[in-house]
């Protein structure tokens, strides 16, 4: 009888040690796999450049949660400053939104805010659907013109509470010329950081900032200060920087790359965007390890193929994108191409746009032979 016990006590030793050794190591798994830190990706870009476009094809993912330039507020609230003054700020700012901590707005907005006191909130699907807005689904394709009517007055706390429940955190930024400023950021270990680097003709740029000057002139004067944005040669001295900070951030990025770089940085020309969105768009879904779904591949494909002609400078609308994206060779005079080419040449040699020699060549020469390989 004693005997008999024993072996049942020894067969149930043996059964618990099988189900420890099998099933435990699955729980932790499980249980790492629900700790997995966000990826979170910064679009690095510059006025003019399709940024918005682009920042557009991560809003919309469904695993996204996304904001469009949230350190306009710490240049509006420290507009007495330089850009390069203002990094440190910005870059903290960044870091807190990675991190979904939107206490870090207390420093810059009213006690009494709300959600629509964002910058541009009307542009992230996340904060127009559940939790920040229970009228449209968080798979719905969402407009900033549908969003902004509806969706407006739920409270700010509702940033932080969306920001929480995605695997994915994207911000699209205009403020940084310096890659070696994010340093820290990609370093951290608290973040999954990956930079995506979005260029664009600098030709093309000075036409659309140009039809948008009064907009940008606080920023203009952040950038290069008020007194060199003045006088003829004032929108050429603010390219000058612009174009200087994409050959340093590119430089960065690509040439001397220091370890915690690797597979963190892609550098992206719009004009490839618009000449193929989908294998372009499908390209920066990989580096941020999100899947293309087939709704995401038709509206990508229908925003660059409409009859549009981008009137609305920050409108993001089905357009003609690669006719658009060309329009600078048939309205901006060959004098002011000269000007920029000069300004810009470090730029446009490192990242691929050849310069035009004539008005003749301006309006004749093909996409292809602007465009060298990259």
């Amino acid at each position: 009888m004693v005997k008999s016990r024993r072996v049942q006590v020894l067969l149930i030793l043996v059964v618990l040690s099988f189900l420890l050794i099998h099933f435990l190591p699955c729980s932790n798994n499980a249980d790492m796999k629900e700790k997995t830190s966000p990826v979170h990706i910064l679009i690095l870009s510059s006025w003019r450049s399709g940024s918005s476009f682009t920042g557009q094809i991560f809003s919309q993912h469904p695993s996204v949660f996304y904001l469009m330039e949230p350190a306009w507020h710490v240049w509006v609230k420290m507009y007495q400053n330089n850009a390069r003054v203002l990094h440190m700020a910005v870059r903290d700012l960044v870091r807190s939104v990675f991190l979904c901590d939107m206490s870090v707005f207390d420093a810059y907005m009213s006690s009494q805010k709300k959600k629509s006191d964002l910058f541009q909130w009307e542009t992230s699907r996340a904060l127009c659907s559940p939790p920040a807005c229970n009228s449209f689904s968080r798979s719905d394709i969402i407009t900033a013109g549908n969003c902004k009517t509806i969706c407006g007055k739920y409270p700010f706390s509702k940033v932080e509470e969306a920001c929480k429940t995605y695997s994915h955190v994207a911000i699209k930024e205009v403020r940084f010329f310096d890659l070696k400023v994010l340093y820290p950021l990609l370093t951290d270990p608290s973040l999954n950081l990956k930079i995506i680097h979005l260029v664009r003709d600098p030709r093309a740029v000075f036409r659309s900032r140009e039809n948008t000057m009064a907009d940008l002139k606080r920023d203009s004067n952040i950038v290069v200060g008020s007194q060199k944005t003045k006088g003829e040669m004032g929108p050429y001295n603010t390219m000058q920087v612009i174009c200087k900070s994409h050959v340093e951030i590119y430089k960065a990025g690509s040439q001397a790359v220091p370890s915690f770089l690797k597979d963190r940085y892609l550098l992206v020309r719009y004009e490839d965007i618009v000449r193929d969105p989908l294998a372009r768009a499908a390209q920066m879904y990989r580096f941020a390890e999100l899947h293309f779904t087939p709704e995401l591949q038709k509206w990508v494909h229908n925003i660059t193929h409409g009859k549009g002609h981008g009137a609305q400078a920050f409108d993001i609308g089905s357009r003609d994108a690669l006719r658009v994206s060309q329009a600078w060779r048939k309205t901006l005079p060959f004098q002011k191409i000269e000007k920029v080419q000069n300004v810009c040449k470090d730029a446009m040699d490192l990242l691929g746009y050849r310069l035009v020699q004539s008005e003749e060549e301006q309006k004749n020469m093909s996409l292809d032979l602007l465009l060298a390989q990259n």
